[in-house]
């Protein structure tokens, strides 16, 4: 052979992806190759070629050198090409352990290589072709890999059953797959359906392969804790990390996945500390990165937003996390700008839930609501949680569909039955006209019996009351709050009471207050614009008529009546 096959390997092993592509056009190239008398070695060199051409990205020529070798090692002898299927490096592990006559007998690994031709389609997102060619590998031919990418090819192709056969494959060969646990648990299946395909027979030394004093404790937390975050009881979940991370203390993953649900539930602060916990350890980490970017840019944070954003960029500027941060960044500055980053994000990963909920935000705030609850429907097939509940609220409640948003309202509280801001969502609902006050004001007050310290229920029921003209007790509950949470909503919301029963002077108190809290709410720089006008006679604007979008829905009422 003028090209060495040893040393082609060699320059693949070694990652010299370059030089081997370069090499591989000179072994596929070869006229000491006969094609007719040899069609073994020429399928290995196009083998080789395609694995080089994979790993410089260039997929469309891999796919072309690997179906070659197909075609070559169609034409092998069928005495020399029966050799039973093997793991991914068997190819090269035989190369390098046989001789060369030993090698016109084992041919190539026709499984193997339909294997990356798959990968090569799944990395151009090509799901359906990649689908076809492992399809085309038989069951007990697949080995873990090939289980893996089956069920996710499966699950992206929405073929749920079949995803969950081949997720369940993938553990009881190897229970420590979190990301088969992950999505079995995102697919519907029970905790103990889980628990139950982890392995439990002895091995040959007559101990179990997995030791259910050690190993599989923690593990079963694991697997109960993501079951209880997808069936939206949260508050369990958390306890079930709050229990794992104290045997694994500064655990990133662990704290990743508690400032995510809370950063969901609406515990922004708590979320953050997690978050900023997570980068004290690891300033790399890009996991999860666009959901505290969200919380920055509500806490108007907007130093350290820049600051995130420019350590993502540096580190892995490819990653959709890092898209929806820029997004969450531009979003003041240029909306549409905001919009391109996120759909980048999307583009790169269309699984990626906080970027369709991040799109869902720029077009309500863009005056596009229709737009923004195709964008939340996107989050909830993939993942629903609270945020995607509330945006489709706020969506239909803009475009004044008040049945549906009463809908999805009702379907958050009957999947978050322990949930205030469950609870809460279904009172906006209601106070949006002037008949359902009433069934609001009794939503808002079994949120806060149900969460005591949940600032949104109390800050809507204080509206509530200013709505129906009760300022007094709108301010006897903001001011009983404001003793326990120095919070600038809550002195916002105070000055807009004083403001509007002409208490001029305590108004202006807690706009400064809230100022002083966070220097960049817009509510308070707005708030005090029009009050500053207020105290030299002039009136901001002319009052505003409440307008009626009334409901008729006795089963509705009846359902609601339960749940409370």
């Amino acid at each position: 052979m003028d090209v060495p096959k040893d040393q082609f390997s060699t320059l693949l092993e070694h990652g010299l992806y370059s030089s081997a592509q370069i090499i591989g056009c000179f072994a596929v190239s070869s006229t000491s190759i006969n094609p007719e008398t040899s069609p073994h070695l020429r399928a290995e060199s196009l083998v080789q070629f395609g694995d080089a051409l994979f790993r410089e990205k260039e997929y469309r020529r891999a796919i072309q050198a690997y179906k070659q070798a197909l075609q070559y090692h169609k034409i092998i002898p069928k005495q020399s090409a029966a050799t039973p299927p093997t793991t991914r490096s068997s190819l090269s592990a035989s190369n390098r352990s046989s001789s060369p006559n030993s090698a016109s007998i084992s041919g190539i690994n026709e499984n193997e290589v339909k294997f990356k031709i798959a990968k090569c389609h799944s990395s151009l997102s090509e799901n359906r072709a990649a689908l076809a060619e492992m399809e085309g590998i038989p069951s007990k031919s697949r080995n873990l890999e090939m289980n893996l990418m089956m069920a996710k090819l499966y699950r992206n192709s929405r073929h749920t059953r079949s995803a969950i056969g081949c997720y369940k494959e993938c553990l009881r060969h190897c229970p420590f797959i979190i990301e088969a646990i992950i999505a079995l648990a995102e697919l519907g299946v029970a905790a103990k359906d889980i628990i139950s395909l982890f392995p439990q027979t002895p091995n040959r030394s007559g101990r179990p392969p997995f030791d259910h004093f050690d190993s599989s404790r923690w593990l079963q937390r694991y697997v109960e804790a993501q079951c209880c975050i997808v069936s939206n009881d949260y508050k369990g979940g958390l306890e079930l990390f709050t229990e794992l991370l104290q045997r694994f203390p500064n655990n990133i993953h662990i704290l990743l996945e508690m400032a995510k649900v809370k950063a969901v539930i609406g515990k922004n602060e708590e979320a953050i500390l997690d978050f900023e916990k997570v980068r004290s350890i690891d300033p790399y980490v890009v996991t999860y990165m666009d959901e505290y970017a969200m919380l920055l840019k509500l806490k108007s944070d907007n130093s350290k937003l820049n600051k995130l954003v420019h350590d993502l960029l540096s580190v892995d500027p490819t990653r959709p996390e890092v898209f929806v941060a820029l997004s969450v960044l531009w979003e003041k500055k240029d909306e549409r700008g905001a919009l391109s980053y996120v759909e980048k994000s999307i583009r790169i990963d269309e699984r990626h839930v906080a970027g369709y909920i991040m799109k869902g935000n720029l077009f309500l705030s863009m005056n596009q609501p229709e737009a923004a609850v195709i964008a939340y429907r996107g989050a909830q097939e993939l993942r629903p949680d609270l945020r995607s509940y509330q945006g489709l609220v706020r969506s239909y409640l803009a475009l004044a569909k008040i049945k549906e948003a009463l809908h999805a309202a009702r379907e958050a509280m009957k999947a978050m039955p322990q949930s205030a801001k469950a609870l809460k969502l279904v009172g906006d609902v209601h106070a949006s006209s002037t008949s359902g006050r009433e069934k609001a004001k009794k939503f808002y007050e079994s949120a806060l019996r149900l969460e005591p310290g949940f600032l949104g229920a109390a800050l809507a029921l204080a509206e509530l009351h200013v709505m129906e003209g009760r300022n007094g007790d709108a301010v006897s509950l903001l001011e009983r709050y404001l003793k326990d949470w120095a919070d600038d909503s809550l002195h916002v919301k105070l000055a807009q009471v004083f403001a509007a029963t002409n208490m001029l002077q305590e108004a202006l108190s807690h706009y400064q207050a809230a100022l002083r809290i966070n220097a960049q709410n817009e509510a308070a720089k707005k708030g005090l614009e029009r009050l500053e006008k207020q105290m030299k006679g002039v009136d901001p604007d002319a009052p505003e008529e409440d307008e009626d979008n009334e409901v008729d829905d006795a089963d509705g009422d009846q359902e609601e009546a339960e749940l409370l």
